[in-house]
């Protein structure tokens, strides 16, 4: 376990603005998403936000364990 969390340390001190900004937008879209099942309102956008974070998980996950592992 220490290991994984030292190499994702390392992975994200290469991250760039667009990295971050990723992650936050993953981040957002998985809170609303939680929201989502305790409030009536964001219940008409659920699969837009499912895909929203779907790719931007994706993309963090990528950024994390592929290109910056190296």
């Amino acid at each position: 376990m220490s290991t994984l969390i030292q190499r994702s340390l390392k992975a994200a001190k290469k991250y760039t603005v667009l990295d971050y900004a990723c992650l936050k937008i993953t981040l957002l879209c998985l809170g609303i998403l939680l929201g989502t099942y305790f409030s009536s309102f964001f219940l008409s956008h659920t699969s837009i936000l499912w895909i929203i974070f779907i790719v931007s998980y994706l993309w963090i996950m990528y950024r994390t364990f592929i290109k910056h592992l190296n």
